[in-house]
């Protein structure tokens, strides 16, 4: 995880400085960047990181659905829709946009919408909600923001806020390998692979208090765990081996030091 650059945890902008992005993201759809940008990176993440999918058809093909994976790596979004039919929108922390007008432009047709970094930002969830009521993608991970230790970190409120008040299905993503992807100017190219879990679908809450969206997102984020210690030890090949004959992909509990297995 070396080589990452310092966070910038609070974006001084006030929030009108964002609310054109927001309207756009209300009312349109991903761009022609999104095409652009699949055709441009898919080659080089399936032949340089071997990017395979694990269960992409847990992703329902038409209606709304929340994605959420765990977060390593700047393209992980990118690697968690290059097997999906269907274009995913997703939050990303404001500082990407207003300071440079191709950057931002990007960012815009791409099909991403700001969170304002530091902030209670209830456009954000305004926005989001907007994309599931027109039976679109939403992407949101699961910790947050990027995990900048090699592990997982744990999760934030937010995914837990939008399924209880959107009560659309959501499917936990884990992304294994992708912590490594920065090695590539050292030539080393890690093997990435996504797991998309089973929809879950938990009952629909207007206004849920804080605890109860952090109950959600801790459930949610379990299955990640699950799905991310199950590849950490059988591998992609071990995983989708216990798929194929019905057994679900466990990981062996940790044995302490000293401790006969």
């Amino acid at each position: 995880m070396a080589d990452i650059k310092p966070q910038v945890y609070k974006d001084p902008r006030p929030a009108e400085e964002f609310t054109r992005y927001h309207e756009w993201a209300r009312t349109h759809g991903s761009g022609w960047i999104y095409d652009l940008a699949r055709v441009i990176l898919t080659p080089f993440t399936l032949l340089l990181y071997r990017c395979w999918p694990i269960a992409p058809t847990n992703v329902p093909e038409v209606g709304p659905v929340i994605l959420a994976p765990n977060h390593f790596s700047n393209v992980d979004h990118f690697i968690a829709g290059i097997y999906l039919r269907r274009r995913i929108r997703f939050m990303a922390k404001s500082q990407l946009f207003g300071h440079s007008r191709i950057l931002t432009y990007i960012m815009r047709v791409g099909g991403v919408f700001p969170v304002r970094r530091g902030h209670h930002d209830e456009e954000a969830f305004v926005t989001a909600h907007s994309i599931l009521n027109r039976g679109g993608c939403v992407l949101i991970y699961a910790e947050g923001g990027r995990s900048r230790t090699g592990r997982l970190g744990d999760p934030r409120p937010g995914v837990g806020r939008l399924a209880l008040e959107s009560g659309v299905p959501v499917v936990p993503v884990a992304i294994h390998g992708s912590g490594g992807i920065r090695q590539w100017r050292k030539l080393r190219f890690p093997k990435v692979t996504v797991q998309y879990g089973e929809p879950m679908r938990v009952e629909r809450i207007v206004e849920p208090s804080r605890e109860q969206q952090l109950e959600t997102a801790t459930e949610i984020f379990d299955h990640v765990r699950q799905m991310y210690a199950a590849l950490d030890q059988q591998g992609r090949r071990g995983v989708a081996r216990s798929l194929r004959e019905g057994v679900a992909a466990t990981a062996e509990p940790k044995v302490p030091a000293g401790e006969a297995r």
